[in-house]
């Protein structure tokens, strides 16, 4: 079996009290880190990823971004109303069409932070294996429906 790997710790326990006291002042509410963290879970979803990123190139309507994405016009729908929700895009109507946004510098800067981070490390976060036969529930793509992806751990036959 091989062996687990974990982050090397202390060799022995002694607490530095004056990292841990200025460190500790520093941390914001519990609340505040709640919020965060509810607004990084928005960005763990690949078909959120995408739409953001095509919202990064240009402004769109839902039907333009369905055809991109080769989804349905409702898997889109559901997708922009939880990161419009989350304000991390807008809209504005034009007649019977609604355009989409990124709403403002931030998420554009949170993307393109996350892509400078994956580039300059040159390294790729692979889903986690689940009990369910090596797959994650993110392993699939909607296109109206669900179909499952080859992707190289979760059929099996990936490396490491």
């Amino acid at each position: 079996m091989p062996e687990k790997k974990t982050a090397p710790g202390c060799e022995f326990m002694f607490v530095h009290q004056e990292i841990v006291e200025r460190v500790n002042a520093a941390i914001p509410a519990e609340e505040t880190l709640f919020d965060l963290a509810e607004l990084f879970k928005i960005f763990g979803d690949s078909t959120r990823i995408k739409i953001l990123y095509v919202l990064f190139e240009s402004e769109m309507c839902v039907c333009d971004i369905a055809q991109l994405l080769g989804m349905s016009q409702s898997a889109i729908s559901h997708q922009l109303q939880v990161l419009k929700k989350s304000k991390l895009v807008k809209y504005r109507r034009k007649g019977k069409t609604v355009f989409y946004s990124l709403a403002d510098d931030h998420v554009r800067t949170i993307l393109g932070q996350g892509m400078e981070h994956l580039q300059t490390h040159r390294f790729r976060l692979r889903p986690l294996r689940r009990q369910n036969g090596g797959r994650h529930p993110e392993d699939r793509r909607r296109h109206g429906g669900q179909r499952e992806l080859s992707h190289p751990k979760a059929d099996g036959r990936g490396g490491g």
